[in-house]
């Protein structure tokens, strides 16, 4: 028969070595599912990155920045936070609007799919394409393979939008504005305000709006 001492320690190792492994692996997935978020005033990186658009033409984030910056939005086809429901219209019907306003301020306003688990389901190219006609976008909607681009941005969310000045540094990462919010008392137009800042010069929020909306699906 063992002895008491022998047996605690027999427990010991058996505790240790159910534990150590699940609380390993519950740390490695929680850093691993924590995207690295693009910090303000930074340089954008993986802006030469080729995609393939619902033209069926290869494009990278270069090749839309205009005179006065950029606005990127990571997107897809079927988060309601995009395509709306029941209580929420969803921002994709603000997409056409804010590409007028970008391009008339000489700012560029590009669309990006990074949903790359669902690339070959509901967010396939031709889905996108299919929503893109269906929906009347005027903007390019670029497939982000593998989510490459989102995870250099830092990119959560459908939608996620993302501004870049006239040097490519990122001036504004967050929400298109706070319509979602049922609670508010005054619509705050953020992607607005960083058309104006961009243009205008004038004062953003000190306040980073937090991005809303499903989370983008990587492999």
């Amino acid at each position: 028969m063992l002895s008491k001492s022998k047996t605690n320690q027999i427990k010991r190792l058996l505790f240790l070595a159910v534990v150590l492994p699940t609380l390993a692996f519950a740390a490695s997935s929680f850093f691993l599912k924590k995207e690295k978020e693009l910090k303000i005033g930074k340089e954008v990186p993986a802006m030469d990155i080729v995609m393939t658009a619902i033209d069926d033409k290869s494009y990278s984030l270069a090749d839309f920045q205009g005179e006065n910056g950029m606005m990127v939005v990571f997107s897809c086809n079927t988060c309601p936070f995009v395509v709306g429901n029941d209580n929420f219209d969803g921002w994709e019907e603000q997409y056409n609007d804010l590409y007028e306003k970008a391009q008339e301020a000489k700012v560029g306003f590009v669309l990006v799919n990074s949903n790359a688990a669902k690339h070959e389901g509901v967010d396939s190219m031709e889905k996108m394409k299919e929503r893109a006609e269906a929906q009347g976008y005027n903007m390019s909607y670029l497939m982000d393979a593998n989510s490459v681009v989102a995870d250099a941005f830092g990119a959560k969310t459908t939608p996620h939008l993302f501004v870049l000045d006239q040097d490519g540094k990122l001036v504004m990462r967050g929400s298109i504005d706070n319509s979602w919010d049922t609670g508010k008392t005054e619509l705050e137009t953020y992607a607005l305000d960083a058309i104006d800042f961009l243009t205008k010069g004038t004062k953003m929020s000190d306040k980073t709006p937090a991005p809303r909306g499903c989370s983008i699906k990587r492999k």
